[in-house]
């Protein structure tokens, strides 16, 4: 059973329309936010329960909940050609993150956030040796994940070359890139491709990257954090993508 919890979490999923089977509130609970969660999920036909706080513990796995918890209904996966095609009739340059063995829920969550805020039209996991979106890849995420299509693909290196053929250009972030991450076009369909925490990108990965490029950094230290790295260069294809936008009259 997947959960979410805390106000801005459970909020965002209300708002999304993301299926819940029920909200659960802390007994003697009260304020704004909290009532506003309780109307949004009447609204939205979704059941509130209100249980003592040991209860509310229990079901969150955490006490850092702020007295609510949402229980996920069962959600069935999109594959990478529904999404796709979902995405085929929209006009702006596609924008979409592929991760590769990213282990850590918390940067997980941290890329999702960051994907969305950037334009991302996905992110793109692989099934196996790779984190899930578990309760607390939800909280980091700060309600993302109800926004964002999360895409999970048996082999990721077969997922690439199906987003060639549908036209993107896979950029994998490399530090032993010749090349700085602001050399590269990143105004066409991008498919950013970053690898996991302290081994980076699988060599079948790399091999598929139409280009490789590098973050340039100062100090004994040349790695980055993978969701810091995920932000830098999304926000540089904002950034390349702004510039060459015309002018509004």
């Amino acid at each position: 059973m997947e959960k979410i919890s805390g106000i801005h979490a459970v909020r965002e999923a209300l708002s999304a329309g993301r299926p819940l089977q029920s909200v659960m509130i802390a007994r003697g609970r009260h304020g704004d936010r909290l009532e506003a969660i309780v109307r949004l999920a009447r609204e939205r036909n979704v059941p509130v329960r209100f249980e003592d706080r040991a209860q509310v513990d229990r079901a969150a796995g955490t006490r850092e909940h702020q007295g609510v918890v949402g229980i996920l209904a069962a959600r069935g996966s999109v594959s990478l050609e529904e999404w796709l095609e979902t995405t085929r009739a929209q006009e702006s340059p596609g924008l979409v993150v592929l991760l590769d063995g990213v282990e850590d829920p918390q940067n997980l969550g941290a890329v999702i956030r960051t994907a969305l805020a950037a334009g991302a039209r996905g992110v793109i996991l692989p099934e196996r040796r790779a984190a899930g979106l578990t309760e607390a890849a939800a909280r980091a995420s700060a309600g993302a994940v109800a926004h964002l299509p999360i895409i999970r693909v048996v082999n990721l290196a077969r997922a690439m070359e199906e987003l060639k053929t549908a036209g993107y250009w896979l950029v994998g972030l490399d530090e032993r890139a010749e090349r700085s991450h602001t050399q590269v076009d990143l105004t066409v369909p991008v498919a950013l491709v970053l690898g996991g925490e302290g081994k980076g990108l699988h060599q079948l990965v790399r091999e598929r990257c139409d280009f490789l490029a590098h973050i340039p950094t100062s100090g004994p230290v040349r790695s980055l954090n993978v969701s810091v790295a995920a932000g830098i260069a999304l926000f540089e294809v904002v950034r390349q993508r702004a510039a060459k936008a015309p002018p509004k009259s």
